[in-house]
Parts: C-alpha cells; structure tokens; sequence
C-alpha cells in the first residue's frame, strides 16, 4: 500500500443499497470463502446473502472482481425461550466457510443460540423420462407401462439450492459471540461469554466443552469472553480474548478442559493514562491469526495490535486507529458507542491489515512501510468505478480543506465488519445495510 498513489487506484462497486434503513436489512457480518470467489453476509433479519464473483470475459477484460447475487436463504427465524422468558432474535453473529471438499459449498452460520451448517449446491440439468412418473411426478397405472425407457438428462436454467444439512442446538447458555472451524477440517467451536465448546461437524447432539470461566459464584465474575479463533495450520491450537484486554493461547493436547491456558499475551497498563474508561476501551472485540500462523492481531476501541507468538509481554505493533477519540470517551459512554464491537483483517500476505472507524471511515496499515490511510465507504464521497480519496480527521489548529472536524463526525455511521480476499486486494465493508467492494485494479500488489 503505497502513500496517496495507491489509494487513488482502489476501485469500487457497491451491491447492497437502500436509502431507508430497517433494523432487519443491517450487516452484521461479512466472510469471503477460501477462494473468495464468494462472499456471504448476514444481517439482523436472520438472512444470509451470498455474492459469487463473476469471471473475467474476454470482451471486457477489467470487469473481472464484480460480485452478483448468487443465493439469499433465511437462515435463522426469531424464537422464544419458554424456560426463562428470553426472545433469541433471528440476527447473525457470524458466518464461516467450510473448506470445500466437492463441487457443493458448505458454510456455519449462528445466531445468539443455535448454530446451522448448510449446503449450497448448484443444478442446471433435470432427469426426464421416468419410467414409473408421468411428466407432473405423479406416479403411472403400472398396467399402462408397456415399456422402459433409459431416462436422460437435458439442461435447464442453473438453480442454486440452499439445504440446512445440520442444526446444532442447546450448547450455549449465554450468547455466541464467534465460531471458527478447526484446520483438521472436522470440527469446530463457537464460543460465548463465558464458555467455548468443541463440535463435530456430523454430531449435533453433543459438544465437549473446553473453556469454562464460570465462576462459582457470579459475583466474582471479572471478565467475560469476547471472541475466539483456532490456529489456521495447527488443530490443537486455539486462541481466545477476553475483556480485559488479555489473549490466551490454548492447547488441547494438555488437558481436555484447556481452563489453564498454555500462553497469556497481555500488555501491562501504563499508569499515566490510567482512567476511568481504561478497562471499556481495552476490551478486546476481535481476534485473527495471520495466514502464516505466526502473528495474532487483535482490536480494541482505540487501537489495533499485532501479536508475535513467541512473544507474551507485549505487542510487537500498536497502530492507533481514532486516537482523536479519547478526548470524546465520555460522550461516546453516554451513548453507549464506547461498547462497540469493530473487527478486524489480514490481506493475503499479512502485510497490511484494515479496520473501520466512525463516519464510514475504514483504516489500513501498511507493515512494511508503516504508512497509513482513512478512506471512506459511502454513496455522497464515491461511485461506482470512482477513485477513493484518503480523508483525514482534524482535532484542531489549522484545517486543510477536505478535512473533516472531530466534532463533525457521525458516531451512527459505523464500519464494524470488514473483510478482505485470501488472495487479492479485494475487500468487503458492511456499512449499515450497504455492502461495499472495493479493489485495487491498477495495481493489483498493494503490499
């Protein structure tokens, strides 16, 4: 990611757009699979919507990296605890691919309970010439069939199925704030605040549970789970956050209950900027390990941090994602914005690393060159095709003239959920109920 040069050659389409927001048409997550060839996204109605990229034809060589609709299921539907008098609403916390294993596509989605592996197959030939069924499907007087025939297949319009293929139900009690699926390709885990539990991917009436911070008594309760990831190449290798600012790497080999975790990567608190707002604004909201398996990167309200593995006390990177913020902290506790949940991601080399921010605004981090920029993700700033001009954030003192004013800025408009191509510079922003892509067509080796 060059200075201004680069970001000037990042192209964009936008795919899902309303101007009138409801509260059922919010992104609430956003995952390309591993070819990133498709991209799903969840919402709050409990819809997934997957986006499949289209090839690149020979007429129009550049218009290869546009995504279309390819299916749109309802994945979850609002339901009613009896038992304790709780409604479990219908959003998605979180989707993740299955490594594809056959020409079918399989993917995990959860809501706050319940989590839901389906299939997504695609069909563009029917079988005609049945033997026992008439045209309609219905089944023949045998009397009347005096011969057989060798029914055939003829093609037809291509259809995209999507079939719920398990249900794994009843293994959380409080709410599931992530799910990751192990590289053995086998199994998986979904976390929630206090508890992590192992699945199998074909057993859907029990899970092992591997975490438990439960305290005897909840009063004791300190700190809470926030979310967890498996290492990409290592299965017994997982990692959770917690909200108090802490990493703990795990190793199911040691034990089958991994409460004592093998590392804790936690940066010691600098008395001078001890406040009250220390403990919120260090919470951990999102956790991913690096493609090589070697780094971590975690976000908290204020800063993005990379991670080495090998090394425990402290970050071995601290990028400052809206550091002008922390004059605002209490206005943001008051209306409750200091609680928001940002993610964050990896490009495909590890080399750059990209989280959102308020006003639309999403952040990248160049490693290398420790360059960084703030573009924005909006209909008024861009079109389609139309070139991204970095923006900036004045505290005060001189304005240029494109500069935007700390106090302007929209605490509505928030970039939570981000995610970038495994292989290119591709990348999705959910920004309220629109998806945005965009990528660097110029130049197409941003790191």
């Amino acid at each position: 990611m060059g200075e201004d040069t680069d970001t000037r050659k990042i192209n964009h389409s936008f795919l899902r757009d309303h101007s009138y927001v409801t509260e059922a048409d919010i992104i609430s997550t956003v995952e390309f699979n591993h070819t990133g060839e498709l991209l799903a996204t969840g919402d709050k109605g409990g819809r997934v919507v997957i986006f499949q990229r289209e090839p690149e034809s020979k007429t129009a060589p550049h218009s290869q990296g546009e995504y279309d609709v390819y299916s749109t299921f309802q994945s979850h539907e609002p339901e009613f605890d009896y038992l304790k008098s709780l409604e479990i609403e219908e959003k998605i916390n979180k989707i993740k691919w299955l490594p594809q294993q056959n020409a079918a596509h399989s993917l995990l989605s959860t809501n706050d309970k319940t989590i839901k592996l389906w299939k997504i197959t695609e069909r563009d030939k029917r079988p005609e010439g049945y033997n026992l069924k008439d045209e309609e499907g219905k089944l023949k007087d045998l009397s009347t069939v005096t011969s057989l025939q060798v029914p055939v297949l003829k093609p037809m319009d291509l259809m995209v199925e999507v079939s719920p293929r398990r249900v794994f139900a009843n293994g959380h009690t409080y709410h599931i704030n992530s799910i990751s699926v192990n590289s053995d390709c086998e199994t998986y885990m979904s976390a929630d605040d206090l508890r992590i539990n192992l699945w199998h991917l074909a057993i859907t009436d029990r899970s092992f549970n591997i975490v438990d911070i439960k305290p005897a008594n909840m009063e004791d309760l300190t700190e809470v789970i926030t979310a967890s990831e498996f290492h990409p190449h290592h299965c017994n290798l997982f990692v959770y956050s917690s909200s108090k600012g802490s990493l703990r790497l795990c190793d199911m080999r040691a034990a089958a209950l991994c409460d004592k975790h093998s590392k804790l990567f936690e940066e010691p608190e600098d008395p001078s900027n001890r406040s009250f707002f220390s403990e919120i604004i260090s919470s951990v909201s999102d956790v991913k390990f690096s493609h090589s398996g070697r780094y971590m990167l975690t976000r908290d309200y204020l800063t993005v941090k990379v991670w080495d593995l090998n090394m425990e006390a402290r970050p071995i990177e601290t990028y400052q994602v809206h550091d002008y913020l922390r004059s605002k902290l209490c206005s943001l506790y008051e209306n409750d914005c200091i609680f928001d949940k940002f993610e964050c991601a990896w490009n495909g080399s590890d080399s750059v690393i990209m989280t959102g921010a308020y006003n639309n605004f999403f952040r990248m981090f160049d490693r290398n060159t420790k360059r960084d920029v703030t573009l924005e993700a909006s209909r008024e700033s861009s079109k389609p095709r139309a070139v991204l001009k970095p923006r900036r954030v004045c505290v005060g003192g001189k304005r240029r003239r494109d500069d935007i004013s700390v106090d302007s800025l929209d605490f509505t408009k928030k970039i939570l959920h981000t995610a970038w191509h495994p292989a290119e510079n591709i990348i999705a922003i959910a920004a309220t109920n629109n998806l945005y892509i965009f990528q660097d067509k110029v130049n197409s080796d941003m790191h």
